[in-house]
């Protein structure tokens, strides 16, 4: 859905408009047009503009409430940016199993694991897989090794002189 259908304040002036051109009497396929809204929208409306004035326009919560308020939503933060080593995993890897458990042990709020990724992107957090590499990786003793022993291995050729293909 895009962000302008989601904007509580366009959603709010369209709203008093249609109230405003009810009270004037234009009919609900003229409201749909000079609104932006679809016909059962200026439909839906009419009929609770009927029932309850403006008050019956009032916007209600748009979509599924959140289910973390921002404050825990801060506090799973925090609890990330620690690390998962610091809550007891033996790996500073985050996946999305060991993030819903973390949002359970610090908010209560179970995730199922195929929705953690809407919260952490909500933070501003993004899938990074890490590096292959060894932390006892030594890069100095690699490039001495590709100096001295790669060179060498390289012009070897099989035997009779035959390549292979």
């Amino acid at each position: 859905m895009s962000s302008a259908k989601r904007d509580r304040k366009l959603i709010e002036s369209r709203r008093r408009r249609a109230a405003r051109l009810f009270s004037k009497g234009f009919s609900q396929a003229e409201i749909a047009r000079r609104c932006g809204v679809s016909r059962p929208t200026a439909l839906r409306w009419y009929r609770a503009w009927e029932k309850s004035g403006k008050k019956g326009l009032e916007p209600g919560y748009a979509g599924r409430p959140k289910r973390l308020s921002d404050s825990e939503l801060k506090k799973v933060e925090k609890g990330l940016l620690r690390g998962p080593q610091a809550h007891g995993w033996s790996t500073e890897l985050w996946t999305l199993e060991r993030v819903a458990e973390l949002i359970k042990r610090m908010t209560g709020v179970r995730y199922h694991k195929g929705h953690v990724w809407r919260v952490l992107r909500s933070l501003g957090w993004s899938l990074q897989r890490p590096t292959t590499r060894a932390r006892e990786r030594d890069e100095q003793a690699i490039l001495e090794w590709k100096k001295r022993d790669w060179p060498r291995l390289k012009k070897r050729q099989g035997l009779g002189g035959r390549l292979s293909s």
